[in-house]
């Protein structure tokens, strides 16, 4: 499954512009990296992939995959790279599935479900969950939660799902609360109890803007 700075964010077209050779060597990389780590690489291990001493060429094919619709990036922070290409064209819904009893089988695209706007929220990334605690959010072990990093904790809404870095416990996925100068972090499974931490001592990394799960 698989940022953008001010001024440099192409406008990605219709289609994909053409790649040229050592363009697409590196997309092709980026794509394998991406789906076998879940997030992107660093300038260095671009780098080191392309067989190159500097990061001058990995930043000008960076900055072309970009300005040609292949990828969205804020330059100078590696990390912020996606991908664009079919995902953000829009998925065809066909129609409705029941999971009950039948309904009538699709026939012809209806409209298009249009990912474009998660895949390219700025400085968007990925975790892959582990443990259990989430289930009632319909989070199960082994997904992958895509979030948005959190400029202003104070703004976030209260039960906003977050990952959080607690310390002492490394980071978790939440449900977030305000309990006076404290802050609360609730576990989606009566199983866990609540986690009750200062708010000067806890880092909300990012706020959950969807869920990836393969099957």
């Amino acid at each position: 499954m698989i940022a953008r700075s001010a001024g440099s964010l192409a406008t990605t077209p219709d289609q994909p512009q053409p790649l040229t050779t050592a363009q697409q060597e590196l997309y092709d990389w980026l794509v394998a990296y991406i789906g076998d780590h879940r997030h992107s690489p660093s300038i260095r291990q671009m780098m080191e992939a392309m067989g190159l001493r500097s990061p001058a060429p990995i930043q000008s094919r960076l900055r072309h995959l970009q300005q040609k619709g292949w990828i969205t990036w804020q330059e100078g922070q590696a990390r912020t790279l996606q991908l664009l290409g079919s995902l953000s064209r829009g998925i065809p819904v066909l129609g409705a599935v029941a999971a009950g009893g039948l309904v009538e089988a699709f026939d012809d695209v209806r409209e298009r479900l249009d990912l474009a706007p998660v895949l390219e929220t700025r400085g968007l990334f990925a975790l892959s969950v582990n443990g259990d605690s989430m289930v009632d959010a319909h989070i199960a072990d082994g997904d992958v939660v895509l979030l948005e990093p959190v400029g202003e904790p104070s703004r976030l809404k209260e039960g906003t799902i977050v990952s959080a870095l607690v310390p002492g416990s490394g980071t978790t996925l939440k449900h977030f609360h305000r309990d006076g100068r404290r802050v609360r972090l609730e576990a989606a499974n009566p199983a866990y109890a609540p986690i009750l931490v200062d708010a000067d001592q806890v880092t909300i990394q990012g706020k959950l803007v969807a869920v990836w799960r393969q099957v």
